[in-house]
């Protein structure tokens, strides 16, 4: 129905929210591509390996594990917020926060309980890659959440990784 008092233009938005186990999510089909690997991370006499953690390549209590998030922009963005969830059997193998350069990006990287969190003031188009390592440090069948990107003052651009099932065997 049309207002008589207001000859100007209005704008309106909607916002759907259900639940959902973490691991079950899929990949957000946007422009905006988010992807989330996780690594085995070890030492041989050749260098550093990393080998992705499948069926094939179990985790045991103990193993440094590599988190690799490659993000790919299809525009410019301003204030961004990269959030990245871990498993509860995980633990970040450095703790301490603060600001970050890499490949002409400027950042600050924030490291919580329960996620690692990226704040990024301008971010050119482009593919860029986040890394970190993790150390086991329990047992059991884990939920290693997923990662989202959404601008702070322009939350309409998001997007988010799929969900990651991890499961942990004892130490060796």
């Amino acid at each position: 129905m049309k207002n008589p008092n207001n000859k100007g233009i209005a704008w309106g938005g909607m916002y759907w929210q259900y639940f959902e186990q973490l691991d079950k999510i899929t990949s957000a089909e946007t422009d905006l591509k988010m992807n989330k690997q996780l690594f085995l991370r070890t030492l041989t006499k050749k260098g550093e390996e990393l080998q992705p953690i499948n069926e094939a390549n179990k985790l045991k209590v103990g193993d440094l594990v590599r988190v690799r998030m490659e993000l790919r922009a299809d525009r410019d963005y301003e204030y961004v917020h990269l959030k990245d969830m871990r498993a509860s059997g995980f633990e970040p193998v450095s703790t301490r926060s603060g600001h970050r350069y890499q490949d002409g990006l400027w950042y600050y990287e924030s490291i919580k309980d329960a996620s690692t969190n990226f704040f990024i003031t301008y971010l050119r188009k482009g593919t860029y890659v986040f890394e970190y390592d993790l150390r086991v440090s329990h047992a059991g069948d884990f939920s290693n959440g997923i990662t989202t990107f959404q601008c702070m003052y322009a939350p309409e651009f998001s997007s988010h990784s799929e969900g990651i099932r991890v499961t942990v065997t004892g130490s060796e």
